[in-house]
């Protein structure tokens, strides 16, 4: 049997109906925020389940390193480590790859498999086709995002330099590796699928090529359960030492790891920072409808304590009406951000390359969006309801006091000097109401500074490649080596054909700690005088060289709390592995990594090991660059070859595909939350004033200027909203840039005046497109039904 529906709930649907338009944009704006948060904590629960899976059934390891040679007899002693469980060595090499149709030479990353038996650690997801098999010479698995990009099958052949000999080696098989989720290319920040691949091999193989019979360059550990990686890296330090060891690193650091774990850490970010907007906001609007809802109905109060409805009684009605309004967000963002979470989800599984995705959001997170939503929406309206429960029935019974009215020095003389009358009440009923109007503009405002913080993204991208890539580089190639080359090597590259200049670089592996602080960080020896690629500040321009000292960037001198003249201890993982007291001489910023640089003289000199270089930036006679890319190939020792101009369009391509859609998100986010407060306050508005509106249509003003008067009020609002907003926008992008930053990138705090202008034109047409849609119930106004109606 159905129980009858109460006095109460039948008011609260009629009430419901009554404020739909305004009940239906408080909706929107809670969905846009329930939305915003399912989506990011569903796509960061996606990405985390996802990522154990793979990284579980693979068998990812816990610890890696990189060394120069050491015999295969050396695994014995690793695995005698304590709390090592699993140890797996093998040979891991750069070469450079001929692909047919492609004119540039391709850097590739050269991963031995074991001889017999499967992969302990680091195992491959064969994708097509199959390993190579024991014995079989020139058999190759290549990473499947490079055979896409190169519509490369099992069957089909490449050609490969080893050690400047060429090979052809025969696909047999594509593969995915939870090494390579985000495969970057040696030195670079952008996957780039066309001219970096990783390659499997069979081991004896690559150790013939590279001379490493009977030895590996590369270990990876599994650790036993609880057992942390700090002890065993100091363990496996020491003993890869003597072999040339560049020191060890645990998962975290793993690079394809520590990407993917800074995608999700900002997930993590945007799920409690954007829905905080929206979400405030609502509070702020289901205030406005609660605060006039409980104005007009002062008499129904008075009546429903009158026949014995108790305050609590009362509060739980108004509060039903918040809860159902806040239901009814909380009920569409699910579904939308459900579906944007699937959707963002599959979008990273284009950067990310998992050979299965995981989406199968639990109930946590739309429990904790509903949460959200619900305390926000109640705190909003709870002054409101508040104040109906604490109504007395004889003062509820009452009229409301009268507003009082002063004369102010904004008198009719005043304004009647530059506003006609209809303009004159615009203002006159923002001046009686200064604190309603404000929080209405300051709702349209957050409006338009989260339309600024979106299109801000693509400011700070055109920014960050202009000052990385066109300011601080000039180069046009970079060459990497294999091994350290004497100095001499310059002068064979300046004769290589259609080189320029050429301009020699080091990097030598290395620990940096000053007090506890600790950080893995490359030191980077440029030349004194450096123009091709000299050290960038992105305020003051190139820096010129210190004889002496390390320049440090200022996001890594905080890492390490050091600042001008405290000395660093530098603890190098290259040559005799000297350690070494150098003093900070120099700080500057960058947007981009954490580097740290010296001279390059003044590093070779630390070193002991003689003038030597670890790669050459050049810059080319682009009519001869053919000539000078068919010589490289020839060349042996070539580890990799970078271009800038492909640099910068990889970058923009990766960056803008994702921009151009989360710009597409938040415009239509944006432009719901505008709908939203623009409705109600012209509902709210003409509530208050339809008896006076219908009043001067009866004096005799027309339809036009009724309306004028109704929604020159909007337009004065979304007037002062604007320079708000762009205030907002401004202070958002800041906090957000804050929010975002890690130790790759900065958001650099740039918004150009072409997106003050976007943002605010969005604003201007989408409050012109709901006041022309609200005009009509204007348009349709009933004079007399109006002025028969009781105050």
């Amino acid at each position: 049997m159905v129980a009858p529906v109460s006095s109460l709930d039948r008011k609260l649907l009629r009430d419901l109906w009554r404020l739909r338009l305004q009940a239906l944009a408080i909706a929107l704006v809670i969905a846009s925020g329930v939305a915003l948060m399912v989506m990011a904590l569903t796509t960061t629960e996606s990405l985390e389940a996802t990522t154990s899976a793979y990284y579980e059934r693979a068998r990812f390891a816990d610890v890696f390193a990189r060394l120069k040679r050491a015999p295969d007899s050396l695994e014995a002693r690793i695995a005698a480590i304590p709390g090592v469980r699993v140890v797996e060595t093998r040979i891991v090499e750069s070469g450079l790859l001929d692909v047919a149709g492609y004119r540039e030479p391709v850097v590739a990353t050269l991963v031995s498999l074991p001889k017999s038996g499967p992969q302990r650690l680091n195992a491959l997801v064969l994708r097509a086709g199959r390993l190579p098999a024991p014995g079989r010479l020139r058999e190759a698995v290549v990473g499947e995002p490079f055979a896409e990009a190169h519509h490369l099958r099992p069957g089909d052949t490449i050609g490969a330099v080893l050690r400047g000999r060429r090979v052809a080696l025969r696909i047999v098989g594509t593969a995915l590796s939870p090494e390579f989720v985000y495969a970057i290319p040696p030195g670079g920040l952008m996957p780039d699928d066309r001219r970096f691949g990783v390659i499997w091999m069979g081991r004896d193989e690559l150790a013939a090529a590279f001379g490493l019979k009977g030895a590996f360059d590369d270990v990876s550990l599994a650790l036993s359960p609880g057992q942390r990686p700090q002890p065993v890296i100091a363990r496996l330090d020491a003993l890869l030492a003597r072999y040339g060891g560049t020191g060890a690193y645990d998962r975290a650091e793993q690079v394809s790891n520590w990407f993917l774990s800074n995608e999700i850490a900002q997930q993590k970010n945007m799920s409690r920072l954007m829905p905080a907007i929206f979400l405030g906001v609502a509070a702020f609007l289901t205030n406005m409808v609660m605060a006039r809802l409980v104005a007009t109905e002062r008499r129904e109060i008075g009546l429903l304590k009158a026949f014995g409805y108790g305050g609590g009684a009362i509060f739980w009605h108004y509060a039903k009406l918040v809860l159902a309004i806040a239901a009814g967000g909380i009920v569409l963002g699910a579904v939308l951000g459900a579906a944007l979470g699937n959707w963002n989800t599959r979008l990273y599984r284009e950067f990310f390359r998992f050979p299965f995705l995981l989406y199968q959001p639990g109930p946590r997170s739309f429990a904790i969006a509903a949460a959200v939503s619900l305390v926000t929406s109640l705190a909003g309206g709870m002054g409101a309801v508040g104040r109906a429960a604490r109504l007395p029935p004889a003062i509820a019974m009452q009229p409301a006091p009268p507003a009082v009215y002063r004369r102010s020095r904004l008198g009719p003389a005043a304004l009647g000097r530059f506003l006609d009358g209809p303009s004159r009440m615009i203002v006159r009923r923002l001046l009686r109401w200064p604190l309603r109007a404000f929080l209405a503009s300051a709702g349209l405002a957050l409006s338009v500074g989260v339309l600024i913080l979106a299109l801000q993204w693509v400011d700070a991208v055109n920014a960050l490649v202009e000052t990385h890539y066109e300011r601080g580089q000039r180069q046009d190639a970079t060459i990497t080596f294999n091994d350290l080359r004497p100095r001499g090597v310059l002068d064979d590259i300046r004769h290589l054909p259609g080189v320029l200049a050429a301009e020699p670089f080091r990097i030598v592996p290395a620990r940096l700690a000053r007090g506890r602080a600790e950080q893995r960080e490359p030191v980077i020896g440029v030349p004194a005088g450096a123009r091709l690629a000299p050290v960038h500040d992105v305020a003051r321009g190139p820096i010129d060289m210190p004889a002496d000292g390390l320049v440090l960037s200022r996001q890594l001198a905080g890492l390490l709390h050091a600042g001008i003249g405290d000395p660093v201890r530098v603890q190098l993982l290259e040559g005799r592995r000297a350690v070494l007291m150098v003093p900070v001489v120099r700080l500057f910023d960058t947007y981009i990594g954490k580097p740290a640089y010296m001279n390059l003289a003044a590093l070779n000199r630390r070193m002991g090991d003689g003038s030597v270089l670890s790669g050459v930036h050049v810059t080319l006679d682009e009519p001869r660059r053919a000539a000078f890319l068919a010589r490289l190939r020839t060349l042996p020792g070539i580890a990799a070859i970078q271009f800038r101009r492909a640099a910068i369009d990889t970058f923009h391509r990766t960056m803008g595909e994702t921009i151009d859609i989360f710009l597409g998100f938040f415009i239509g986010f944006a432009s719901a939350l505008s709908v939203g407060v623009i409705v109600n306050a012209i509902r709210i508005a003409l509530s208050e004033r339809e008896r006076e509106l219908a009043t001067l249509r009866v004096l005799g003003f027309s339809r036009a200027e009724v309306a004028y008067i109704l929604l020159g009020e909007i337009g004065l609002l979304v007037w002062i909203a604007i320079p708000l907003g762009c205030g907002a926008g401004t202070l958002l992008a800041w906090y957000f840039g804050k929010a975002f930053e890690t130790e790759l990138f900065r958001v650099p705090p740039v918004i150009y005046p072409s997106t003050y202008g976007t943002a605010a034109l969005i604003m201007i047409a989408t409050a012109a497109i709901v006041a022309a849609w609200l005009r009509r119930h204007l348009d349709r106004l009933d004079m007399i039904a109006v002025l028969k109606t009781r105050e």
